[in-house]
């Protein structure tokens, strides 16, 4: 395997990653980029959202030795703070325990640390190349040029694909009936937006934690940066009587904040503007299977399983590709019975943190409203105490362990019946019918083995 070129396309944040791991083993690595390089451009609009960094993704920074260049970089956010309609602040912890924390990261710094690091492992690095096409019969990947429009071809061993959702390799795949896959948009888009910092870089809202706006239907977040400004994001419908499609105007627009999101009006001084100038980004899942032909292809990351961003997990999950996928080189010699691996351990778990994503916008944006919301997390902190071994909150288990999102996803299940099931008829916590608890938990949860707590 080591005298074959391994061809990434994408130099994001898991092609970068991806390569790391590739060259440091001794492979010869290309990356080729669609965009110019970040390093020397501005990064384009829309694609300096800040991300949620969590333990998944801390694992695999770690791993390659860049947590440490990172990490002064990052914001902790050990909880949510809720925002009411009212103006009204409910601050939520992500749980007891000090390391219920994730991180707010620039996606801009992050990504060229990664690209600093991958060209120090001697990857070598292409940029305003983007992937016209391949013909998998012959073995041959079309590059266009994006400066002149030029296309040309040449042979590759093995390409892998991390170029993210709309990814070129999938729809080339799928065109010529390598694969099968679907692209499920949702019928909400998103618009960032920013809060800067106040005088002499004063945060002017609670630094240390995820802001939520939420709103049944829609909401705003914030994350903060280490410069003492906000990354905002509205989620908003498309169409409807509070949707993009009735947001076209200044007024329309500040009309719809004064009375939606009332103290985070006088924080964006640059909204109408902003609101109207920057793009409409769109929310959806990619499913697609298989996710390589032959071993002449692999489709990771986004490229592969694109998922909503309300878990956090989206960059955290393609990051535990690359991990994965290095730890599985040292098992297989050949390319295809390591892409077929890599898809076996990754796809039931993949599937599994997108359908959760899709469930934590309902949670997000309704859900932490509702008192019996709050009470179950008070009786989850609980039980958490209670059974340590055998009861960890679903979230926990998918941001701050790294529990394969598929056992997560079956333990949240049952873990959710149960607190319905003690939660039903009291709205304090001093009435949990304790015994009745215990009973539940040893009848239906298993203790978590150490199998079950690594990737």
């Amino acid at each position: 395997m080591h005298s074959m070129k391994i061809t990434l396309i994408g130099a994001g944040l898991a092609g970068c990653l991806l390569a790391i791991y590739l060259a440091r083993r001794g492979f010869s690595v290309q990356v080729f980029e669609r965009l110019p390089d970040m390093r020397k451009h501005a990064i384009p609009a829309g694609r300096s959202i800040n991300l949620s960094l969590s333990a998944r993704g801390i694992h695999a920074l770690q791993e390659v030795e860049l947590y440490g260049k990172l990490e002064p970089h990052l914001v902790a956010m050990p909880g949510r703070m809720i925002h009411g309609e009212k103006s009204e602040l409910l601050y939520q912890p992500y749980g007891e325990d000090p390391s219920a924390v994730h991180y707010s990261a620039g996606r801009g710094i992050l990504n060229k640390l990664l690209l600093d690091a991958a060209e120090s492992a001697g990857a070598e690095l292409f940029f305003e190349t983007g992937c016209a096409g391949l013909d998998f019969g012959n073995g041959r990947l079309f590059l266009r040029n994006e400066k002149d429009g030029t296309i040309q071809g040449q042979t590759f061993d093995t390409v892998i694909a991390a170029d993210g959702a709309g990814s070129a390799v999938r729809h080339a795949m799928i065109e010529q009936r390598q694969i099968q896959g679907s692209d499920e948009h949702l019928a909400h888009g998103y618009k960032e937006l920013t809060i800067p910092a106040g005088p002499n870089g004063a945060c002017q809202l609670e630094k240390n934690a995820l802001h939520i706006w939420p709103r049944g239907g829609f909401m705003l977040i914030a994350l903060p940066d280490t410069g003492g400004s906000f990354t905002c994001t509205l989620f908003l419908p498309y169409a409807g009587p509070l949707s993009f499609e009735t947001l076209r105007d200044e007024k329309s627009v500040l009309n719809f904040f004064a009375t939606e999101f009332p103290d985070a009006l006088p924080l964006i001084p640059s909204l109408s503007h902003d609101f109207l100038t920057h793009p409409t980004g769109a929310l959806g899942t990619v499913r697609c299977f298989p996710w390589h032909a032959g071993g002449k292809v692999l489709l990771l990351g986004d490229a592969a399983h694109a998922m909503v961003p309300f878990h956090g997990q989206g960059m955290n999950c393609a990051f535990e590709d690359c991990a994965v996928f290095n730890q599985l080189l040292d098992k297989h010699e050949d390319w295809e019975s390591l892409y077929l691996a890599f898809e076996a351990s990754r796809k039931p778990n993949t599937e599994a943190i997108a359908d959760m994503a899709l469930e934590n916008y309902i949670e997000m944006r309704d859900a932490v409203r509702d008192p019996k919301f709050h009470l179950c997390k008070k009786i989850e902190w609980l039980l958490e105490a209670r059974h340590p071994q055998r009861f960890i909150s679903r979230y926990a288990m998918v941001m701050f362990h790294r529990i394969p999102y598929a056992i997560a996803q079956a333990r949240g299940a049952i873990q959710s019946a149960i607190l319905r099931q003690l939660s039903a008829s009291i709205d304090r916590i001093e009435d949990v019918d304790l015994q009745l608890a215990d009973k539940l938990i040893v009848e239906k949860l298993m203790p978590l083995s150490k199998e079950e707590s690594l990737p």
